[in-house]
């Protein structure tokens, strides 16, 4: 067949939209063009966490030509930004990320292979998330200026989602603590809003020092920094039958020296840990600190650790879920043009193990709380703000996030087609809860009892200042 390429996508960009008609449409619609060239910008230059640079301007920019007033370089985060418009309550706030993930380069065809220079890809569809909530933000913005709404509408610009908690440290920065609801949405291969929970998350990267010698002719002389990492990685899987089943503890060795024959005095090894409970992450951290410990005793080196990031598990809002489920319902699922249906036929052959169908993305997943076992550092928001969110499908069918895949759908008309269905599900929420205040009164009434009365918001990652080069 032939390639879907970035340049294809403007071919059939308005195909197979599928909306019931709203007052909001037009100026939806308005939007659109500008909101898709940014978000294919985003894709294009594929910036890693806290290096979103160019990616934050883009939207920064956007935002404030539309005469939303700009705080940049907040929480001392130079990507980090909130856009505001309006006064007054409710204050409602637009979650937008931009980061993209590391190895995953892909061109937007439904075969693999690399895309310029880049050493990164938008694997989890940041760039729609990021560009899909500032067109909304937009979007909410001229219906508050049309229909003379009191209330205050904010983007909040958060970089360094995948694994450097960008939202965490705006939250510990007291940016969210007149925020009266927060919505978000997120790329998926399915489309839902469903009440779901997520894991708790908390990574460190283990640095161990060892002396280097020959590997050869002196190996009494050297103390291997890589032993040292080798033992903790089998402590640590050895450990694994001694977890709750629903962790997750996954690694890599990002740093194990250059060549055979010198004993390696320094060597880095990347854990995450993961579990639903905050408190069971804290203490199967505590148990990888002490394998880690071990580990440098019984290879006579030395281990120091940082810690990366952290999330709270997600708390989900009943009231909330309810209003986006019934828009997203209302607004119904999308039907692919034949050159979609071509690229998704062509992706599908590529999963090892297919779970869904090929075809449209027409359903919309029944009303249920669900558990997710990745993690997102909206789940600190969720503990302190009321949070509503939805999981569009962006995807081909079946796309398993952070894949080659889904870099590559994201950089077609599929992706977009995703992207204006969230922008249509967040603005009507919205515009919901401007015309009926109560809503988010009951919403901060249900986060309390949900949250109770003991519960004090202490950050998983302590105190640290933004780790602004983790990605290096």
């Amino acid at each position: 067949m032939k390639k879907l390429t970035l340049i294809s996508i403007l071919v059939f960009c308005s195909n197979g939209w599928t909306s019931n008609h709203s007052d909001l449409d037009p100026t939806i619609n308005k939007h659109q063009s500008e909101f898709e060239n940014i978000a294919m910008q985003i894709w294009d230059l594929a910036e890693v966490g806290y290096q979103e640079y160019k990616s934050s301007k883009l939207l920064q920019d956007s935002l404030k030509n539309h005469g939303f007033n700009i705080q940049n370089n907040v929480a001392n985060i130079p990507t980090a930004f909130i856009a505001e418009y309006g006064s007054g309550k409710p204050v409602i706030a637009i979650l937008g990320e931009f980061d993209a993930l590391p190895g995953v380069a892909q061109s937007a065809s439904p075969f693999k292979e690399s895309y310029k220079d880049n050493q990164a890809g938008h694997a989890c569809g940041h760039h729609l998330f990021g560009s899909g909530s500032a067109w909304s933000s937009v979007v909410i913005k001229d219906w508050l200026i049309a229909n003379n709404i009191k209330g205050t509408i904010r983007f909040y610009g958060t970089p360094a989602e995948e694994g450097g908690s960008g939202k965490v440290y705006m939250v510990r920065a007291g940016l969210f603590n007149d925020v009266d609801v927060a919505l978000h949405w997120h790329p998926g291969s399915v489309s839902h809003a469903r009440p779901r929970t997520s894991n708790s998350n908390k990574s460190a990267k283990f640095s161990f020092k060892g002396i280097s010698a020959h590997a050869a002719s002196a190996p009494e002389q050297g103390r291997s920094a890589l032993d040292g990492v080798e033992s903790m990685n089998m402590m640590v899987n050895l450990m694994r039958e001694h977890i709750p089943q629903d962790s997750r503890i996954h690694y890599v060795i990002t740093k194990g020296g250059l060549a055979p024959n010198v004993i390696p005095d320094d060597a880095q090894v990347y854990y995450y840990v993961r579990h639903p409970k905050r408190k069971m992450v804290e203490n199967l951290f505590e148990r990888v600190v002490k394998a880690a410990k071990g580990a440098a005793m019984g290879t006579g080196t030395e281990v120091s650790y940082e810690v990366m990031h952290g999330n709270y598990p997600l708390m989900p809002n009943d009231t909330l879920q309810r209003i986006m489920h019934e828009k997203l319902s209302d607004r119904g699922g999308i039907t692919y043009s034949s050159s979609e249906v071509e690229f998704a036929n062509e992706i599908f052959k590529t999963f090892l193990n297919p779970s869904a169908e090929i075809g449209d993305q027409k359903n919309i997943l029944p009303y249920e709380t669900t558990h997710g076992y990745g993690s997102t550092d909206v789940g600190d928001i969720s503990w302190l703000v009321p949070t509503g969110g939805a999981r569009i499908a962006s995807w081909v069918s079946g796309t398993p996030a952070h894949s080659w895949q889904a870099v590559a759908s994201g950089g077609t008309t599929i992706g977009l087609k995703g992207m204006k269905l969230a922008v249509q599900v967040l603005s009507e929420t919205a515009k919901e809860i401007y015309l009926n205040p109560s809503i988010s009164i009951k919403a901060k009434e249900e986060l309390s009892i949900n949250v109770g009365n003991e519960f004090i918001y202490v950050p998983l990652l302590g105190d640290r200042d933004p780790p602004l080069d983790y990605r290096n």
